[in-house]
């Protein structure tokens, strides 16, 4: 998983661009987590118990994109993904989830984020 964060100095707004099928994780970091302490401090205690064993999973609903952790995975996903799974496709079509879907481990999901505060917290 690749990923780079970007800043625009004219807007001073900050974004997160992430390799393919990884999309979905860059834009939860800028729509969702974005420069948000509280919401920061929220998931990294939920990290921390998840890692110490005092719970088996954690979902938060965003706006647009939720995120779900559990003992060895994130998945941040589009809201109305879980209404596009009941879709049947013929053989030949399927869905790239890319841009809607994506997963990682936990361990790594929680380096990304650390990553994350520290580029917002060099304004």
């Amino acid at each position: 998983m690749e990923y780079e964060f970007l800043r625009n100095t004219i807007t001073d707004t900050v974004f997160a661009r992430f390799s393919m099928d990884h999309e979905a994780l860059g834009f939860w970091l800028s729509e969702e987590l974005a420069d948000n302490l509280e919401l920061y401090n929220q998931i990294c205690d939920q990290i921390a118990r998840l890692q110490s064993g005092q719970g088996n999973d954690w979902r938060l609903v965003g706006k647009a994109i939720s995120l779900e952790l559990d003992t060895e995975q994130a998945r941040v996903f589009a809201n109305d993904i879980e209404d596009n799974e009941d879709q049947e496709l013929d053989e030949s079509m399927s869905f790239y989830d890319g841009e809607s879907e994506a997963f990682c481990g936990l361990e790594d999901f929680y380096e990304v984020i650390l990553s994350w505060r520290r580029f917002i917290d060099e304004k």
